[in-house]
């Protein structure tokens, strides 16, 4: 497999051609952003982690029936995918009233919420990727009514799973982060699962271990991230 030209740089991943027209290489990078790119910064080793974290947890729900574009690990800060188009829209899923939602709807953090919320924002770094709902999405053609039914189930299984299995290790599962792609005609989950796209909180101390601790600047960064993949890693599946 040899290595091609940059097809995109965004904050915290590379993307590479292949000499396969399908597959491509993501590269992670330890840099680290907030607040729509106002907050800079280096999370030391954060590549590394956000690599093995997303590729374990692609590893967990392929055995679940999750089909996503990942392919295999090439190195630590490498992987091969397959090259999907993706739907420009990002899903959060929300299990427990943290960040921005908290802000919203005035519920305090830590605030279990009675069902999973799904929001949708648009993806797009220039406008700071804005909040939309599925009548934007039909009007702005970013996705059909099939694909997001498609998209919505796909994202509370990876939610029901995940849940379950970080719970085995002590973690709750706050609220976190999915893209999807098209890929021969299917929709298959994209990106990345880490400690960047998710809050992941100690299940009995409700300590932080994510990216809140970069935007908050609540210390112990690269120690946070290095737990996240030390108990997965210890972890049994």
């Amino acid at each position: 497999m040899q290595q091609g030209d940059m097809m995109y740089e965004g904050k915290a991943k590379q993307v590479f051609a292949t000499d396969d027209p399908t597959l491509a290489i993501i590269h992670y990078k330890d840099d680290a952003t907030a607040f729509n790119g106002l907050k800079k910064g280096t999370i030391i080793g954060k590549g590394v982690v956000n690599n093995l974290v997303s590729n374990h947890l692609f590893g967990v729900l392929a055995q679940h029936g999750i089909e996503s574009h990942f392919v295999r690990q090439l190195n630590e800060r490498d992987t091969l995918v397959r090259r999907v188009a993706i739907v420009p829209v990002e899903v959060i899923v929300r299990n427990i009233a943290a960040g921005s939602l908290s802000k919203r709807i005035g519920y305090p953090e830590g605030t279990r919420l009675r069902s999973t919320v799904l929001e949708y924002c648009y993806k797009d770094d220039e406008l700071g990727d804005p909040m939309i709902n599925d009548t934007h999405i039909a009007a702005m053609g970013l996705a059909t009514k099939e694909e997001m039914d498609q998209i919505a189930a796909l994202a509370l299984k990876v939610n029901d799973i995940l849940t379950a299995y970080l719970a085995r290790l002590n973690l709750s599962l706050i609220d976190f982060k999915l893209e999807f792609g098209r890929f021969e005609g299917r929709i298959v989950l994209a990106d990345e699962i880490s400690p960047d796209t998710c809050r992941f909180w100690d299940a009995r101390t409700n300590e932080k271990l994510d990216k809140d601790r970069f935007r908050r600047d609540l210390g112990d960064v690269e120690e946070a991230y290095q737990e996240i993949l030390r108990r997965l890693m210890g972890g049994v599946q």
